[in-house]
């Protein structure tokens, strides 16, 4: 597998005039874990499939392949939870400070006392 590096992007905005599910999407695509892995073209990927399903929603004659055709292409965004198990990568609540900290000065506590647990050396 041949590696590159990921370079910083800039989410560009959505358009005002996008139809109100799209423009839901759009945000919703944003605020998503998956996003930490898109790069510039995977933003603008997602830019252009939101734009054609604005145009879907707001045109009078919908076509079923057409809408199979736009949610195919959001499959390789991995926006489903289903699309990103398929190439197995889960998104995990993130642990909390107060947690964290919990975990932490239990490990002490333990290394204070000597206490090891099995497969510690």
């Amino acid at each position: 597998m041949t590696r590159g590096v990921a370079r910083p992007t800039k989410v560009p905005n959505g358009d005002r005039s996008w139809h109100p599910i799209a423009k839901r999407l759009w945000d919703s695509l944003k605020e998503s874990g998956q996003a930490d892995f898109y790069q510039a073209s995977d933003w603008a990927l997602a830019y252009s499939l939101c734009e054609d399903l604005s145009f879907y929603k707001k045109s009078g004659k919908r076509s079923g392949q057409m809408l199979q055709t736009i949610y195919g292409a959001f499959e390789r965004l991995l926006v489903a939870e289903g699309d990103r198990r398929r190439v197995r990568i889960e998104l995990h609540e993130p642990e909390s400070d107060e947690t964290s900290a919990a975990v932490l000065a239990i490990a002490d506590y333990k290394k204070a006392l000597g206490v090891t647990e099995r497969g510690d050396a």
